[in-house]
């Protein structure tokens, strides 16, 4: 739409009109030079001079009207919805759309308001109030700063006997507060004298912490209620589910009774995205996914048993060490096992055969870490072993990215909640290792030697600025991400979408080549005879044993060459 205004004027308000015409040089005055001036003339050394049409003024001052003004705030819930609507379930939204749709002042009011916002629309499109001018210059500092981080704080486990951070939560609002888990994971480890208690700390004062939260079992995990900022639930070791309200102390608000909560640690505990913000679920070793309502503890809402056979047998469950929930995704979520297997689970499905869904297998260990991209829900990232993979939902066979194996065990990860491309992992020799898969795949873009003990736990603030570590050795820190790690660069999602989707659909050929490869082998095959098999079955297994002596002695050489290179290291490092 094109906003035209037109201005019209009478002829004589315009003044008398100005005639030009070409017409010959005239001399109009003639001023001969006078000689006396000349001797009045003084020599004087060259200078230069700055000269202004304008007046010099010592002083200006002009009056103005004063412009009175006033602060006052306002509270503005996502689109207006009703307080007993909760905009971020679908079904609820869609219900309410429909009811208000179907009233008769509907129309009248659509008709209305047509008016006001096809001006507000010419507006907007005659000035772009939001423009940046110089957007293209900050991208171009960003990129030419070498990526960095620095230590702003480190908060050590006031208690004598050191216990492991197995989990760090950032509170929900402005991040100045971090609640940490210490707990001793390591089986018959455990010493008498270790205390139970979790620590809030304040991010500004390292010295003491700012609560302390008074548990009768180690903690291993803790979450901060997303909905309620002053309310918290956790994990034990000897299995109870623990919930916290700050406002009524250290002392645990309710607690879940032995007999109905988990037979091993509780590694993993979410909140779940509910009208009342009080249902959660864990996920332990013992085999099960148990969901809770905080308000009554006493037994859980829901119960899923991880028997991969879909049979519920919980004999052969496999240990759950890994959780991963979607609020997008309300039906959908995934655990990651001891077993090195990713499971992926739907909520809704009405038997234990159809709530496990699909399996990924991809790990030698346990699944320590699993998160989906905030950006593509579709991606999820595991860590277990010596490397980190990179999933897609569709693939099942194999993961469409993967680091390369790692000279240190790795522990835990996350992804960047402002990067697509940008995921963090810690090692258990200390190191922080931050990739970003658009500047490279082979190796991280930034490590950093947080501490010397292993890093067991790690968490990234939502703004992507600040990333706590927890340690073997009961330390947790701080560490501040320079803003080219963690401010969204130009065309990355779409980059990063482009990079998903090939990669994915390589993998898709792939899986079809062996799929087809696996065919012509199981056809010649039978077509063999029995004795040709036979024979071929002992070629085999003399071609198996082979390969076994020689990838022992290629593995047993490898090590003697690392022990020879950090002998050395350490030679040169005392001399």
């Amino acid at each position: 739409m094109e906003i035209v205004r037109e201005y019209t004027k009478a002829r004589r308000d315009l003044g008398r009109q100005c005639l030009f015409s070409d017409r010959s040089a005239e001399l109009l005055a003639d001023v001969p030079p006078d000689p006396n001036l000349a001797l009045q003339f003084v020599p004087r050394i060259n200078s230069v001079q700055a000269l202004q049409c304008s007046r010099d003024m010592s002083e200006h001052q002009v009056n103005t009207e004063r412009f009175e003004s006033e602060s006052c705030g306002i509270n503005h819930v996502e689109g207006g919805w009703p307080k007993d609507i909760n905009p971020q379930e679908m079904e609820q939204t869609i219900r309410f759309r429909k009811k208000v749709e179907k009233d008769e002042s509907y129309l009248n009011s659509i008709m209305q308001l047509g008016g006001v916002i096809r001006y507000c629309v010419g507006q907007n499109n005659a000035v772009d109030i939001y423009q940046e001018y110089f957007e293209d210059e900050e991208l171009e500092d960003e990129i030419q700063e070498p990526p960095s981080a620095k230590t702003i704080n480190v908060f050590r486990d006031p208690n004598q006997v050191k216990r492991t951070v197995t989990c760090l939560s950032w509170h929900p609002e402005g991040g100045r507060k971090l609640a940490a888990a210490y707990s001793c994971l390591e089986f018959q480890k455990a010493s008498p004298d270790m205390s139970t208690d979790a620590y809030i700390w304040d991010i500004e004062n390292p010295n003491k912490p700012e609560m302390t939260l008074k548990a009768a079992s180690p903690l291993v995990c803790l979450d901060y209620n997303p909905k309620d900022s002053h309310t918290l639930v956790s994990g034990s070791y000897n299995g109870q589910i623990v919930f916290w309200d700050t406002r009524k102390g250290s002392q645990p608000t309710n607690v879940s009774s032995l007999e109905q909560s988990h037979r091993d640690p509780v590694y993993k505990t979410i909140w779940l995205q509910s009208k009342t913000g009080t249902e959660a679920f864990s996920a332990s070793t013992d085999g099960q996914v148990l969901w809770w309502d905080v308000r009554r503890l006493s037994e859980p809402t829901e119960q899923l048993v991880l028997d991969l056979g879909r049979e519920g047998n919980l004999d052969r469950a496999v240990g759950a060490i890994s959780l991963e929930f979607e609020a997008t995704m309300p039906t959908k979520f995934m655990v990651g096992t001891e077993q090195g297997i990713v499971v992926s689970c739907n909520r809704k499905a009405k038997t234990p055969a159809e709530k496990i869904v699909c399996t990924y297998e991809g790990h030698h260990g346990p699944v320590y870490a699993l998160q989906r991209n905030p950006f593509f829900p579709k991606n999820f990232l595991t860590v277990g072993d010596w490397r980190a993979r990179i999933w897609s939902e569709d693939i099942k066979e194999s993961s469409i990215m993967w680091t390369k194996y790692q000279m240190s065990y790795l522990t835990d990860a996350c992804w960047s909640p402002v990067r697509p491309s940008v995921f963090f992992t810690v090692k258990t020799d200390g190191v922080l290792d931050i990739w970003d898969v658009l500047f490279k795949q082979n190796d991280p873009t930034l490590s950093v030697k947080v501490c010397d003990a292993a890093l067991y736990s790690l968490r990234v603030h939502d703004n992507g600025r600040l990333a706590a570590c927890g340690s073997q050795q009961g330390t947790a820190t701080i560490l501040e991400i320079c803003s080219g790690l963690s401010s969204l660069q130009k065309n990355e999602k779409s980059l990063m979408a482009e990079m998903f989707e090939r990669e994915a659909k390589r993998e898709k050929i792939l899986e079809a080549r062996q799929k087809e490869m696996r065919l012509k082998e199981r056809s010649r095959s039978e077509q063999s005879r029995e004795d040709q098999m036979g024979q071929n079955g002992a070629d085999q297994e003399e071609t198996v044993e082979q390969l076994i002596a020689r990838a022992e002695q290629d593995f047993f050489t490898i090590v003697e060459a690392e022990k020879r290179r950090r002998e050395e290291e350490k030679k040169q490092l005392n001399s």
